[in-house]
């Protein structure tokens, strides 16, 4: 979780991020900072009688709960789970917290299922191409680089064990979650809120959503995905959401440029190359933050053709859009229909 707004992917928009907002009859609206970028969260507050939690309390619980996740799955952080599981020696099994646990699991999963499209060890790749932590020249590696990098990538090196809750892992392999930890981070705040007795809420993370229940106003909340060409449109799809989480990976905001050509931050780790099709952007709603997140960059690595007959056999709820002869063009599954709203409208979300 990178501590700057560099690797953020996932372009969804909801009310304008809050800031458009404004309270109403028992709406709050709370905000921070977080994985180096920003969380809000919105929500119908059931303290109408002086009794249940405040906003203040709240935030305090909020935030308390964001280090805590951070402290188990940042790799900006030196002294985190996963930042002491990726120095462990190799070989040795290490025992994961619970937490560590559940996300890595869910990550071997769709891992498997996308035949490594998705892979928690890409880092060394990333790093490479110039888009990690470390700032590097806006210029391709070498072939021998991609080569001695892809060394250290694939999570089929790595032994989880669910049951026992320890990961074994080669020397020189490290896991870096942050393709699925921000989508994590909002389904343990909804869970928060929940367990406060707030049904009605919507949870945000980097533009990685979920929805609860209905707006404080009343109906389902009501989102926007973001156009990859602003410059013809603001939002290319609005949606209508209620108990769902919805996450978005696009390819058109981190990328540099080197001799007429494009390369993407979004880094294929079967081949150790930028990815290179004419797919832009996914977006997946589903039950849980987390999977949503780690599907969306999934989807977005196998290109517009594999990503739709997946995201079918899957039976994923996903929008594709990707770049055609004469401008962009929209995709989607059977099941993302049921989300859309009339997208000639000219009203704009509202939360």
């Amino acid at each position: 979780m990178p501590p700057n707004l560099k690797n953020i992917i996932v372009v969804l928009l909801a009310v304008m991020l809050v800031s458009s907002c404004e309270r109403g009859p028992r709406r709050e609206v709370l905000n921070g900072a977080t994985m180096g970028t920003t969380w809000s969260v919105i929500y119908r507050s059931p303290n109408t009688d002086g009794k249940g939690i405040s906003p203040e309390d709240l935030q305090v619980l909020i935030e308390t709960e964001l280090v805590a996740i951070n402290q188990a799955l940042s790799t900006y952080i030196p002294d985190s789970e996963i930042s002491r599981l990726n120095r462990a020696a190799g070989e040795t099994p290490v025992v994961l917290s619970p937490r560590l646990t559940k996300v890595l699991n869910a990550a071997f999963a769709i891992g498997e299922k996308t035949e490594g499209a998705y892979d928690v060890t890409v880092g060394p790749l990333i790093e490479l191409w110039g888009f990690g932590a470390q700032f590097r020249e806006s210029e391709p590696p070498s072939n021998a680089d991609i080569h001695s990098a892809m060394a250290s990538v694939g999570a089929h090196r790595l032994s989880l064990d669910a049951s026992a809750s320890t990961l074994s892992r080669p020397a020189g392999v490290a896991v870096d979650l942050s393709s699925i930890a921000k989508g994590y981070a909002v389904d343990q705040l909804h869970e928060l809120l929940l367990a406060q007795g707030i049904v009605d809420s919507l949870v945000e993370i980097g533009g990685e959503l979920r929805a609860s229940g209905e707006r404080p106003e009343g109906g389902p909340w009501r989102l926007a995905v973001e156009s990859p060409d602003p410059s013809r449109a603001r939002f290319i799809e609005a949606l209508s959401v209620s108990n769902a989480a919805v996450a978005t990976s696009g390819d058109y905001r981190n990328y540099f440029e080197y001799e007429g050509r494009r390369y993407s931050h979004l880094v294929d780790p079967r081949t150790g190359y930028p990815v290179a099709h004419e797919l832009v952007s996914v977006t997946v709603i589903a039950g849980h933050c987390m999977v949503a997140d780690a599907w969306a960059t999934a989807l977005l690595v196998l290109g517009l053709d594999g990503a739709i007959e997946l995201a079918e056999s899957e039976g994923l709820a996903a929008h594709f859009v990707s770049r055609g002869e004469e401008g962009l063009e929209v995709h989607y599954t059977e099941l993302f229909d049921a989300y859309r709203q009339n997208t000639q409208t000219k009203e704009e979300p509202t939360g």
